[in-house]
């Protein structure tokens, strides 16, 4: 499979002056994030284009950047939050939330809920409040977001009783006491950690349904959420400017949702099972894109290239680490801490000059690994790396800017 699109992607894309070339010459190259960027709106515009702009059917907006520079796309208004909904509305294991109309509690980065803040106040032509109320923070009649903080090993009591409060709000709106859980998996992990410290379990409402979306699930934080929660844990990978393209259902299995949509994967080295998603979309039929870098990576069940086997999403392209061996994905090293103990919450992978590693962790129960653990993973991870390593204990690792954790930091 060379990866081509097919005759009617062709014609929905030709007028695109970003595309031009390569209809002509019949071969479309990989799409990297620099050429959308370069001469960004005019490489997109057509008269369809200008005319959705102008009507309100097309807007601009920012990707996230949170493991790259942020990126200015068009798309229909509400494109991530339809796909979300649709995805919700059709899975499985936890549909029914959605046809009993469940209300949607949305536990992450405080960069969404201030977005979510900065709308609404566009609404009424007024300045955001620098501490949104509720209300404020509504996006639509069935989502409302919690988070005000950006780290949230920082929460303090009051903040955490609030947001219990404000989940309890929207479990008494439903007549079963349904809400469905939209979360960051570390932020829910750090409100359950506080609400264990706090004695506040009889404060929080057990979730119909929960949904982790926004960012790579190590398997101690997703083990740790399924001690706490007995309704099925959901996750959905997607991007700002693609949607959703997989789901898992509640044994971590994935499935594929690649409406309008196909995937291509294509080894990062030379021989490397971990492979870059290649994506081709029209879903969004105001930036189609064609043979995209998402800079996703994933590991297929026997090791092949095929889409339809992806076992699980191992990390960013931008985020791999060179070894003698290969490259080594977020999920390599995730694999190795595991697979040693269950007790290491976040963690963060130093590299200095090159030639040593330093794995900084904090656990769930606030105590360091004992000389077993530390010794296994020391040498487990040398073994992935190449590179000599030193487990540091810690009683807190800060989030990144972006309200999201980094597992691989270079010193040089």
């Amino acid at each position: 499979m060379d990866g081509q699109p097919t005759s009617d992607v062709v014609d929905e894309i030709r007028d695109i002056p970003l595309y031009r070339e390569s209809v002509e010459k019949g071969y479309f190259p990989i799409l990297e994030k620099p050429e959308i960027a370069r001469g960004f709106p005019d490489n997109w515009m057509t008269p369809r284009l200008a005319a959705a702009l102008e009507a309100g059917e097309a807007e601009y907006v920012l990707s996230t950047g949170t493991n790259h520079a942020r990126m200015q796309i068009i798309r229909p208004p509400y494109f991530l939050l339809n796909s979300y909904y649709r995805l919700w509305s059709e899975h499985p294991d936890i549909a029914a939330t959605w046809e009993q109309g469940a209300l949607r509690v949305s536990l992450t980065t405080v960069l969404a809920t201030e977005h979510v803040a900065r709308v609404n106040a566009k609404k009424r032509g007024a300045d955001p409040d620098p501490v949104p109320s509720l209300d404020e923070r509504r996006l639509d009649a069935r989502t409302l977001y919690l988070n005000l903080r950006l780290d949230p090993a920082l929460w303090e009591r009051e903040e955490v009783e609030r947001m219990l409060d404000e989940i309890g709000t929207a479990r008494q709106a439903h007549p079963q006491g349904w809400y469905h859980l939209d979360c960051s998996s570390y932020h829910l992990a750090h409100l359950v950690r506080k609400v264990q410290e706090w004695g506040l379990w009889d404060r929080f409402p057990q979730p119909a349904s929960i949904i982790h979306a926004y960012e790579y699930t190590p398997l101690n934080v997703r083990r740790f959420l399924e001690q706490h929660f007995t309704c099925p844990i959901i996750d959905l990978f997607g991007s700002t400017e693609l949607g959703y393209l997989y789901y898992s259902d509640r044994q971590g299995r994935y499935r594929p949702h690649l409406d309008k949509m196909s995937v291509e994967l294509i080894p990062v080295a030379p021989g490397s099972r971990i492979y870059s998603l290649i994506v081709t979309s029209v879903r969004n039929p105001y930036m189609p894109l064609i043979r995209y870098r998402s800079g996703d990576c994933a590991r297929t069940l026997d090791g092949t290239p095929d889409p339809a086997k992806i076992s699980r999403f191992c990390g960013r392209e931008k985020e791999l680490l060179t070894a003698p061996q290969g490259p080594v994905a977020q999920g390599d090293l995730d694999d190795r801490i595991s697979g040693t103990t269950p007790q290491i919450f976040l963690h963060q992978l130093r590299v200095t000059g090159g030639t040593e590693a330093e794995l900084r962790y904090t656990t769930f129960d606030g105590r360091p690994a004992d000389a077993r653990e530390t010794a296994a993973l020391e040498a487990g991870i040398q073994d992935l790396t190449g590179l000599p390593c030193r487990l540091e204990h810690r009683s807190h690792i800060p989030i990144g800017k972006s309200g999201k954790y980094a597992w691989l930091a270079k010193d040089h």
